[in-house]
């Protein structure tokens, strides 16, 4: 397993979160980005930066990324991607999106996308909070029990 990160809206909570697990467990994590960014230094751990624009970095990770590997990332329209090619997801917040709820949260992302075109303030998402880091660490020690046993 490898852990790939969509790391440009990524919590730097959550990242750190990655980089004791990946200490831990000895499992290799790459940050895809569209910027330069500082990363925990280990040779477990890589940045790819990639150029600016629509859904480059999610394209790279779609390529990149292989049945039973791990990605982290909020892109509904990315989750399902990479659920397709057999990865696994899990949202900052703690959300594991499978084949099971990935159309749910894809039509669900539509819909309020369509929404805002048509003028309809939905509000942003909710700050991270302490609740968000406690969930999301449950999920991957979850995952991370559960498939690298």
């Amino acid at each position: 397993m490898k852990i790939w990160i969509d790391a440009d809206a990524c919590p730097g909570a959550v990242k750190e979160m990655l980089y004791r697990a990946s200490d831990r467990r000895g499992v290799a994590i790459t940050l895809v980005a569209n910027q330069f960014m500082r990363v925990h230094r280990s040779p477990l751990v890589d940045l790819i930066v990639v150029e600016a624009g629509p859904d480059v970095a999610d394209d790279r990770i779609v390529e990149l990324c292989e049945a039973g590997d791990l990605v982290i990332t909020e892109d509904v329209p990315l989750a399902a991607r990479v659920v397709e090619k057999g990865a696994f997801c899990i949202t900052p917040h703690g959300q594991e999106l499978t084949k099971s709820n990935i159309g749910e949260r894809l039509s669900t992302r539509n819909f309020m996308q369509d929404l805002r075109g048509a003028g309809v303030e939905t509000g942003g998402p909710a700050q991270f909070s302490q609740r968000d880091r406690q969930e999301f660490a449950n999920s991957l020690d979850r995952l991370l029990t559960r498939t690298l046993q």
